[in-house]
């Protein structure tokens, strides 16, 4: 079985976020582990720590189960030699949170070169970035996150993805997580049994699907190869519920984490259990 769940808020502690998952018959989630639009937050309390590990066990949530997400300002591949220091801090920072947490993965967007240096540049900034947070960490998974293609942003071409975890020194530590959004909004279509059998086959020849670690399911609102990260409700979207029946039963991601970035919390539930019976 995989584990479908939404992104959950973690308003009042990251305590609250397996009850909130739970709350919508999530059988996985993902979360914040701090405020996503601030560089550092204050350390999480021993107490807090403790209250997320019972309620996870309260509810049976173990680490595979959860897909957490980095904060918004991080840019690993920052050209800004200054600016890459304090992403790399903040990551850390971010990285350390999970593995007190007792998490397994940490999900983040690779990058941007906002136009001031090339691209291959910015992949191995990213690559760098990931070299140095991993060299002072010890058990949680950085996982890329492909991306749409939006402005400067790198990561939208799995030749991309497999070039930075070329660069990776520990690679046993790095992972990918694949959005539905973000891959047909990059071009690769995901609609017809066909296109979506030939770009599974395209990610496992240049990526490898050992280095598959969660998805994020979400409809689009953009056009195929057109750069949009707008996210749309399951079926209301430019994909439609076809491409969810692929991947809900390709036995090759049973066991992973498949988070619901869908833009309505009132679906979620809804959506949820369209996914178990499809």
């Amino acid at each position: 079985m995989n584990y479908v769940g939404p992104h959950v808020s973690i308003a009042g502690g990251v305590e609250n976020a397996p009850v909130n998952a739970h709350n919508y018959g999530a059988k996985g989630f993902g979360m914040f582990t701090k405020n996503q639009r601030q560089w550092l937050s204050a350390p999480l309390s021993q107490s807090s720590i403790a209250a997320f590990k019972d309620n996870c066990k309260k509810y049976g949530y173990t680490p595979e189960m959860i897909l957490p997400h980095d904060g918004y300002l991080i840019n690993l591949g920052q050209p800004d030699d200054e600016k890459l220091v304090r992403s790399r801090e903040s990551f850390l920072d971010e990285m350390l949170r999970c593995e007190a947490l007792g998490l397994k993965y940490l999900n983040f967007h690779p990058g941007s070169h906002l136009g001031e240096i090339s691209v291959d540049e910015c992949l191995v900034r990213i690559a760098e970035s990931l070299n140095w947070v991993l060299n002072k960490t010890t058990t949680v998974i950085a996982v890329i996150e492909n991306t749409a293609g939006q402005g400067s942003n790198v990561g939208n071409k799995f030749e991309e993805i497999a070039r930075i975890i070329e660069l990776v020194e520990d690679r046993s530590r790095v992972g990918v997580c694949l959005d539905t959004c973000h891959t047909f909004a990059a071009g690769y279509d995901l609609r017809t049994r066909e296109s979506y059998d030939n770009v599974m086959a395209d990610f496992d020849r240049i990526v490898g699907f050992d280095k598959l670690c969660g998805w994020h399911l979400n409809d689009a609102k953009g056009e195929l190869s057109g750069h949009l990260d707008r996210h749309d409700s399951l079926g209301s979207g430019k994909i439609g519920l076809d491409t969810f029946k692929f991947i809900m039963h390709d036995a090759r991601f049973d066991h992973l984490p498949m988070i619901l970035e869908t833009p309505d919390d009132t679906r979620w539930t809804e959506e949820i259990r369209l996914l178990y019976s499809i």
